[in-house]
């Protein structure tokens, strides 16, 4: 099997990318974080709303938004509008593949570096 193929190139630039998400957050924040924290930032600042203390049902509803707007573009989500709290709401329009759990990690990094580029963080 070679070292080297085709696709390394795209793999490369996926780690780059990812590695300055980490370090932009651990600058921001003083710790280096893991997927499931970067989501949770993502969906706080979706959500528009810093708090010290977040509750776990809060916690995974705030994720839940993150995924939802890394998703958006491709089609799987449709932004419904904020309720009177400013929760943002999305309606599934298509299922997300059933896709292995390490190709599930590698296409969240990639949604979240492009997520991270569109907002001009990285």
């Amino acid at each position: 099997m070679p070292l080297l193929n085709e696709n390394s190139k795209h793999q490369t630039q996926n780690i780059e990318g990812w590695f300055a998400v980490r370090r932009f957050v651990k600058d921001t924040f003083g710790k280096r974080p893991d997927i499931n924290a970067i989501l949770f930032l993502i969906g706080m600042n979706e959500v528009g709303v810093y708090k010290e203390e977040w509750e776990k049902e809060e916690k995974q509803n705030l994720m839940h938004v993150a995924v939802c707007r890394l998703f958006l573009e491709d089609g799987y989500y449709k932004f419904v509008g904020k309720d009177q709290d400013g929760w943002p709401h999305y309606e599934l329009l298509k299922a997300i593949p059933n896709i292995h759990l390490k190709d599930q990690e590698g296409l969240l990094k990639e949604k979240i570096v492009a997520y991270f580029k569109e907002m001009k963080y990285i």
